[in-house]
């Protein structure tokens, strides 16, 4: 269809959001999936830098290479010795060799020996033979793990070298020409004090060394220095992030599972709640329902609990506008009809009184009409202004009173009389929170009724006070009452009820349904009921409003 002046320019229909959802996974399973893993992995992160853990196992190491370094000085101190030329004391190289090598057989330490003067003595990686000294060196332990698992080992390892590791350490370097001046922990042994150290490889790997002085009978004769790598060490640590990277697998598997559950508990009632209100909103029908997941018991049950209940409304508003646009229709026709009626006639009459009279018939509808559609226009306008409304504190004692005050300066001839009550303890304010306009127009409304159909002569009388927790204020009139039955049918659009001697169209019918609709907005009620007298009679109508006091 082209656009026009009425429609404007067409829009296109935007693509349902469950439409342009694609993935295996939605967004919001994602973001639970992101955090769940996310926080475990930051926990076990923390657990794999085991830092507090390998400083223990150095300081163990270190413990036990001291207490070997003392067998083996002690040891040194008995079996090497020898007596030099000039009488005095010292260690003999050819025979502390041989020792130290037997010392350091059941262990994977290195020893060397340093004299008083910091030459190297003797060390238990070097053998002397026919050809010079040969460097002997402990071979690393064949891979029991397998091509696969030794790669995938190798991958772990160089993952575990990410982490932060020790502090920084001096670096480990080995002379050519050694002599105890090279490393400090031998120079203090010589001086008679045992110290320990710990150094690092270029490739990473620790060094823990001791030193402790060779004595016999409290003489240093020299200096024996241990040496092992921290390979155990590494290798206890490497062990336990392993068995820490199980549990995080194991524990990785389970999170994933559950958010997994998770999301589906909470995506796919979403899911298909939104299908649903899509169904809706693209069919004419009402064919589709939103899903009931109130059993549920949580936020999504009460969120398909509402939306239900919002489908509902709008089907129930559906009906009323459809019920209203049929009602406003009827109701416009009459007028019409009569007014078409006496157009044509006067057109083909030519008996001026007759005319004039038909003229008349014009105006009433025309009148008529004009009333019927400004109502129409209040009632339709009705909802939406209520819901802009700003609610405020309305003392309805003092809006009644200024009212009979407005009906009672000037009455018109003939009109019943106006009676107002107002019963509040202690003269306190009756205050309701509300629209003040409009409650002037619901009031105003129950007047004009009342008067109308109250006998000359009469009285109409207006009450109000304080009942519990809310504020009562009747109108009751002394006309002929409400016919039997019609208690609640006149509140329905354009019903009406005339008193005797009104002519036909005065009232429009929506007066007591606009009064409804704004205090149903207000949170109250209206009723409508019969007085009756002493004898059973009929004495007048009442009209009960009750509105929350505040």
């Amino acid at each position: 269809m082209p656009p026009t002046r009425e429609t404007g320019p067409e829009r296109p229909v935007a693509e349902p959001r469950a439409a342009r959802r694609r993935g295996l996974l939605s967004p919001l399973t994602r973001r639970i999936l992101t955090v769940n893993v996310l926080a475990l992995a930051i926990l076990v992160a923390g657990l794999l830098y085991l830092g507090r853990y390998e400083e223990n196992l150095v300081e163990t190491g270190l413990a036990s290479l001291r207490i070997q370094g003392e067998i083996f000085a002690g040891a040194l101190g008995q079996g090497a010795h020898a007596t030099r030329s000039d009488g005095a004391t010292g260690l003999a190289a050819d025979v502390a060799g041989p020792l130290l090598r037997r010392l350091v057989l059941p262990t994977r330490t290195r020893a060397r020996l340093f004299g008083l003067d910091g030459q190297l003595l003797a060390d238990s990686r070097v053998l002397l033979g026919p050809g010079g000294a040969v460097q002997v060196e402990e071979l690393p332990p064949p891979n029991a793990d397998g091509l696969v698992g030794g790669g995938l080992l190798r991958v772990i390892d160089r993952a575990f070298d990410l982490l932060p590791s020790h502090k920084e350490l001096p670096r480990y370097r080995e002379q050519p020409s050694q002599r105890a001046a090279d490393y400090d922990e031998v120079v203090r042994a010589l001086a008679g004090e045992a110290g320990v150290r710990v150094r690092e490889r270029a490739n990473g790997a620790l060094v823990l060394s001791t030193a402790v002085p060779v004595q016999r009978f409290k003489q240093v004769l020299g200096a024996v220095l241990l040496t092992t790598g921290g390979s155990e060490i590494d290798r206890a640590v490497r062990a336990v992030r392993l068995d820490i990277l199980k549990v995080f697998l194991v524990a990785l598997g389970v999170t994933v599972l559950l958010s997994l559950y998770l999301g589906g508990t909470i995506v796919r009632p979403l899911h298909r709640l939104a299908a649903a209100a899509n169904r809706v909103r693209r069919t004419t029908g009402r064919d589709h329902t939103i899903p009931d997941f109130s059993g549920r018991g949580d936020e999504i049950g009460n969120l398909s609990a509402d939306m239900r209940e919002m489908t509902e409304a709008l089907w129930l508003r559906m009906d009323a506008i459809e019920s209203f646009a049929a009602d406003v229709a009827h109701e416009i026709k009459n007028p019409l009809t009569s007014l078409r009626s006496a157009v044509e006639t006067a057109a083909r009459i030519d008996d001026p009184k007759q005319q004039r009279r038909l003229m008349a018939i014009i105006l009433d509808d025309v009148q008529r009409l004009d009333r019927l559609i400004s109502d129409i226009s209040d009632a339709s306008r009705l909802d939406a202004e209520l819901s802009r409304a700003e609610m405020e504190p309305v003392d309805l004692g003092r809006l009644l009173g200024m009212l009979a005050e407005v009906h009672t300066a000037a009455p018109p001839p003939g009109r019943p009389a106006l009676a107002f009550e107002e019963r509040s303890a202690s003269g306190a304010p009756l205050n309701v929170l509300g629209n003040e306009d409009r409650l002037v127009q619901v009031f105003q409304n129950l007047l004009s009724n009342a008067f109308s159909f109250g006998p000359p002569g009469s009285t109409v009388t207006v009450r109000v006070g304080r009942e519990d927790r809310e504020v009562v204020v009747t109108v009751d009139d002394e006309g002929r009452g409400i016919p039997a039955g019609s208690e609640e049918r006149i509140f329905n659009r354009f019903y009406s009820e005339r008193p005797e001697g009104e002519q036909f169209g005065t009232h429009s019918g929506l007066g007591l349904n606009i009064s409804r609709q704004i205090v149903d907005a207000h949170g109250g009620s209206i009723v409508a009921a019969n007085r009756v007298d002493a004898a059973g009679k009929v004495a007048g109508a009442r009209f009960t409003v009750r509105l929350p006091a505040r």
